[in-house]
């Protein structure tokens, strides 16, 4: 008697029972239903049914399966069959092979068989399944990772559970470090716009169960902002209830700068218009008064104590006379002729005068100019003005003392001339604000100078930089563009 084992690497050595029809329709179903890992296991070695010849159309080569006209003979040529198929359903048969078949050979029915078939078969369908799912799954990764915007998946206590490649980099963290983190250790200054439980965007998304929004500043090292839209989605399960959370923080630095521009534009327009009614209808009544004051001042009949009220008048008729020439000039386009500027020379001749007394500040000079910089195009005067404005704003800056350092450069693009301080430094919420037109954090003067200095750069082709840490200093530096080494255009005849 021959035991279940493995024959020629099969697990199930398989003996089919059955008249042709049955026989064929069972074929047709094993050959396209079964797949490599059931053909693996089982092997179909014999046939029994009235005829003779070999079944056509099989998975295995033609004349591999030896046919038989009665079921007996197949068994005695072949003891390694331990299992036999009956492929008719014929309830007669099923008793009979019942009755007759050894212990050792399993016997499976026409129904079994076609169930047990399919079932096997589910793995080909499993499996495709599986690759259709790593297939999307793949590609949702692929977009993700793709995405410029920071994406984390958050549990209800923010925990992170996974996050995007990007998130990864800006905090420079590998996937196993950052799983399990809290929220605000990863989108750090989160709560920069209010200290109010409110104001976190996550909080806001459990609260109410929508999408929650905030802005928020970061100041990297170098004392540069960066602006920061954080939004959080609710993840809801499929009775309907919040389970995950899901935050995305982009960076808007640049649109930020845009939009302050645009409103320092805005501004300009406004003062522009302003400025006109200004001159014509503020200005001449404050010379009258000015003259009528100087007039009084000189009458001998007038007593010390109206002569110092008449001083005091015409003191504050020039300061505003001073404010009001500063918003003319400041919204008309400058008019100064361009010329090549030696930034260097300009430099020189500048701290010469304004480095005068600055000991006496306790506030030490340094000079750091570069050799070989290239000629500027600009007006001498105007970058002079620039020059003063941005060293005032520094010796302002050290009440205490400090560093005020004096630099110039070239970078790809531009000639740098720097101005940098150790003092207080700007605070990040001020910042936006600082080149706007008539903002001061000094209590007294017309909050022009800054505003001023851009304006000039924007109408010559270069840029301002701002960097400050609240402490530690500032620095601003102006971009002037070089003069390029390229024949002048003749002028139209």
């Amino acid at each position: 008697m021959v035991s279940s084992q493995v024959v020629d690497g099969k697990r199930y050595s398989i003996g089919v029972i059955g008249d042709l029809p049955a026989l064929m329709a069972f074929w047709e179903t094993f050959r396209d239903q079964a797949n490599d890992a059931v053909l693996g296991e089982i092997g179909i070695v014999a046939a029994a049914f009235p005829g003779q010849g070999a079944l056509p159309g099989l998975y295995q080569p033609v004349g591999s399966i030896r046919t038989y006209t009665n079921y007996q003979e197949m068994l005695e040529k072949h003891p390694e069959i331990n299992l036999v198929i009956e492929a008719t359903g014929r309830p007669s048969f099923v008793a009979e092979l019942r009755a007759t078949l050894p212990s050792h050979i399993t016997l499976v029915e026409q129904t079994a068989a076609n169930f047990f078939i399919k079932l096997l078969t589910q793995d080909k369908m499993w499996v495709a399944c599986k690759l259709d799912l790593l297939h999307t799954q793949s590609m949702l990764k692929t977009i993700i990772d793709q995405m410029d915007e920071e994406i984390l998946f958050l549990d209800l206590d923010g925990r992170v559970l996974d996050s995007n490649q990007k998130a990864r980099d800006r905090a420079d963290m590998p996937s196993r470090k950052i799983i399990g983190r809290d929220l605000h250790a990863i989108f750090t200054g989160m709560h920069a716009m209010g200290n109010e439980e409110h104001d976190c965007p996550f909080q806001q998304t459990l609260h109410t169960d929508e999408r929650g929004e905030a802005l928020a500043s970061y100041v990297g090292e170098d004392g540069r902002v960066q602006y920061y839209r954080i939004y959080t989605y609710p993840i809801h399960d499929e009775a309907g209830n919040l389970c995950n959370v899901v935050a995305m923080r982009r960076n808007i630095t640049r649109r930020m700068e845009m939009e302050q521009r645009l409103q320092q534009s805005e501004k300009l327009a406004s003062i522009g218009e302003l400025s006109t009614y200004i001159a014509h209808e503020i200005r001449n009544p404050l010379f009258t008064i000015s003259g009528f004051a100087n007039s009084l001042v000189r009458n001998k009949s007038v007593d010390d104590k109206v002569r110092e009220k008449l001083n005091i008048i015409l003191e504050e008729s020039r300061r505003l006379d001073i404010i009001l020439k500063s918003i003319i000039n400041f919204t008309r386009p400058t008019e100064a002729e361009i010329t090549m500027v030696d930034i260097n020379e300009l430099v020189t001749s500048t701290m010469e005068v304004m480095g005068l007394g600055l000991s006496q500040q306790h506030i030490e000079l340094v000079r750091e100019l570069e050799a070989g910089m290239a000629m500027v195009k600009a007006n001498p005067e105007v970058i002079k003005q620039c020059l003063i404005n941005l060293v005032k704003n520094a010796i302002e800056a050290m009440p205490e003392g400090g560093v005020l350092t004096i630099a110039t450069g070239m970078n790809r693009d531009y000639a740098t001339l720097t101005v940098e301080d150790t003092g207080v430094g700007i605070e990040p919420e001020v910042r936006e604000k600082i080149f706007s037109p008539f903002f001061s954090t000094k209590g007294k003067g017309s909050g022009l100078g800054l505003a001023m200095t851009r304006k000039i750069m924007d109408e010559i082709g270069g840029e301002v930089d701002l960097t400050s840490s609240v402490g530690k200093g500032t620095r601003i530096t102006l971009l002037l563009p070089p003069i390029l080494a390229v024949a002048e255009s003749p002028a139209p005849e």
